[in-house]
């Protein structure tokens, strides 16, 4: 065999056996282009909630729109995963790097490991905590909480609640937590009415199984005893599709009141449906152009505070352990059957049509 076929064999099978690890490597990345110009790393932790996928499609839309490139990555809900995934992204070339962890304390290691490349770090929508964050960008996570507990309130005025809160090692669960117990004291001050917490777990995480196991527990453990569960507030859709599987199974669903968040279009059906009392809902478009310019600013030199200030938003520092973070805060909406087509439906979140796929199309909202 003559030389010159023998190294193109050669070179062939070099570049099948990059091909191949390349596909092996468990990376789950999607390179960007890295000719030129800035480079935003966005690592998410996972798809498995309805909504992460389009915060990074937003998020992908308004960078490229500023003319900056995304390097991605997903973790899958592993955190050292996500903290080899960031190395990688400054390997990479990132100038700013956007981060949902899955643990807010280990991601830590980011911060650390971008700052010694002097490249900045935003947190989205997670606080990632005991570490010299640049700054959050996140909705006002207590006024969701607040909005949860307010809305099922005027539902529900006085009675048995139980308390369902997300993940106990995710801040926004706490905070969620916070804002739910002022809304009720709040209550009980100005209207005298008694609310009962009959209960008010943290699960391990925003899992719906979990969920549904705990409430069918709860549920069985106050009817043994005679009491009646009123209302339950959780923390999120996902926790409240479970909460609202065991009342079903125990002939309570629309029964009870029950409160979500993030607009899931499951949850969205449920609210219509009738079994499923409301949901907050977080315009993730905004939250996702927001970061996206921050992350792009900060990669242009800007500081924290004069980036706020130059979109027009309010800084609120947060303390992570470390230090007072510089935040962004965006209002979120309670959403009702009443509302759901001025919200979600009017924002083109999710389409009516899908939305009260299972009501009559004759119940449906008129003019929309």
């Amino acid at each position: 065999m003559n030389k010159i076929l023998m190294r193109g064999i050669l070179a062939g099978c070099c570049l099948c056996a990059v091909l191949i690890a390349g596909s092996c490597s468990g990376e789950r990345e999607v390179d960007g282009d890295a000719s030129g110009g800035i480079q935003l790393g966005l690592l998410m932790e996972t798809y498995d909630v309805d909504r992460w996928a389009r915060d990074q499609a937003f998020f992908e839309e308004k960078a490229e729109s500023l003319g900056a490139q995304v390097l991605k990555a997903v973790a899958d809900g592993d955190q050292d995963r996500q903290n080899k995934q960031a190395e990688s992204l400054l390997t990479r070339g990132a100038d700013a790097l956007v981060v949902v962890p899955k643990n807010l304390a280990t991601a830590s290691r980011i911060i650390r490991v971008a700052h010694e490349k002097n490249v900045p770090v935003v947190a989205y929508d997670r606080l990632i905590r005991d570490c010299d964050l640049d700054i959050y960008v996140t909705f006002d996570n207590e006024r969701v909480g607040y909005l949860q507990a307010k809305g099922i309130l005027e539902i529900v005025p006085e009675g048995n609640y139980i308390l369902l809160g997300g993940a106990a090692s995710d801040n926004n669960a706490a905070l969620f937590r916070s804002g739910q117990m002022r809304a009720i004291t709040e209550h009980q001050a100005e209207k005298g009415n008694a609310v009962t917490i009959l209960a008010d777990p943290f699960l391990d995480n925003w899992d719906r199984d979990e969920a549904r196991r705990r409430i069918a527990g709860l549920i069985t453990k106050f009817k043994a005893e005679g009491t009646d569960v009123h209302a339950i507030v959780a923390s999120n859709d996902s926790t409240a599709g479970g909460a609202i599987a065991a009342l079903k199974a125990t002939g309570l669903a629309g029964k009870v009141a029950v409160s979500g968040q993030d607009a899931e279009l499951a949850a969205c059906q449920r609210v219509v449906e009738g079994t499923q009392t409301l949901t907050v809902y977080k315009p993730v478009r905004e939250l996702a152009t927001v970061a996206a310019e921050v992350a792009v600013r900060l990669a242009e030199g800007e500081e924290p505070e004069e980036v706020i200030a130059s979109l027009g938003l309010e800084v609120h520092k947060l303390d992570n352990g470390y230090k007072e973070v510089d935040s962004i805060f965006l209002e979120p909406v309670y959403v009702t059957r009443e509302n759901m087509a001025d919200t979600v439906i009017a924002d083109g979140w999710h389409p009516l049509e899908k939305v009260y796929a299972n009501i009559p199309e004759d119940e449906w909202p008129a003019g929309k």
